[in-house]
């Protein structure tokens, strides 16, 4: 009695089965590639535009006529522009403190603790400030000011970026939390540490990466506002932003742009080592 043998599929058939059994890949659509090539020209050319005219040794923006760093020099020289950069620093510092504060203690809660009631609903709130339109936030804070009649000048920015830059710390502290490793802490409180010396010696450097990175981004995030900054800041109060933004109302000029490539610079910086720090460590 002679066994059955079964031919082997058709190569075509072969080929197609595997395709089938492949996992999907969003790079696999024809002419996507170009489709974001383009839609990253589109994005980042006119900031290639701006540093690159910020050299230019004409007062007319878009009118080359040589290669200069005069206008830098002229930015860093104009006190008006060295006190909005210094009221934005003092704001994005005291802000960035502050949010980073209650995004850490947020996060512990959050986090660590067990389901609760109250616990989704306070998650949503925590992120409530990214889902809900800056313009309706920037209204909603200036009305809640005026009605209070809340004048304190550089505070108003103060209480309301931090307000705003909570749910910006929260995130990458909470997801740090979330891949750390509870069993080092439990060795703690093996080992007789009260549960705060748990948390100072144990829990806190292990957090480290992930607080500094929220802060980085808190920080960034208050330094580059311009919607909040302009509905909320009093005469006085103007930020960095806001005062670039008077100066286009005059037309922009070489100093406009080195002053934005500065800021441009500065904010890249800063996103640059909110992801050296956020990057997964074996």
């Amino acid at each position: 009695m002679s066994a059955e043998t079964t031919s082997p599929p058709a190569p075509h058939l072969a080929k197609r089965s595997a395709r089938r059994r492949r996992a999907f890949q969003l790079g696999e659509f024809r002419g996507l590639t170009l489709w974001v090539g383009a839609v990253l020209v589109f994005l980042y050319f006119p900031i290639c535009v701006l540093v690159i005219y910020s050299f230019n040794e004409s007062r007319f923006a878009m009118n080359w006529t040589g290669f200069s760093t005069d206008w830098y020099g002229r930015a860093l020289a104009n006190r008006a522009a060295r006190t909005a950069a210094l009221n934005s620093v003092i704001v994005a510092t005291c802000a960035t403190a502050m949010a980073t504060v209650i995004a850490t203690a947020a996060a512990l809660v959050l986090a660590r603790r067990n389901q609760f009631r109250g616990k989704t609903a306070a998650i949503g709130l925590m992120s409530l400030p990214i889902l809900v339109p800056e313009i309706v936030t920037a209204i909603a804070t200036l009305i809640f000011f005026s009605t209070l009649g809340i004048r304190l000048g550089l505070g108003n920015l103060i209480i309301a970026h931090t307000v705003f830059s909570i749910p910006f710390a929260f995130m990458p502290i909470r997801a740090r939390l979330q891949g750390m490793d509870m069993s080092l802490e439990a060795a703690a409180r093996d080992l007789y540490a009260t549960p705060w010396q748990s948390f100072r010696l144990v829990t806190l450097p292990l957090l480290a990466p992930g607080i500094m990175a929220g802060a980085m981004l808190a920080f960034v995030i208050s330094l580059d506002d311009f919607i909040i900054s302009l509905m909320v800041a009093d005469a006085g109060s103007t930020t960095l932003p806001v005062y670039i933004f008077s100066m286009i109302r005059f037309g922009i000029t070489p100093e406009i742009n080195a002053i934005s490539t500065m800021l441009f610079a500065a904010s890249v910086s800063l996103v640059t080592v909110y992801w050296l720090l956020s990057r997964p460590r074996r």
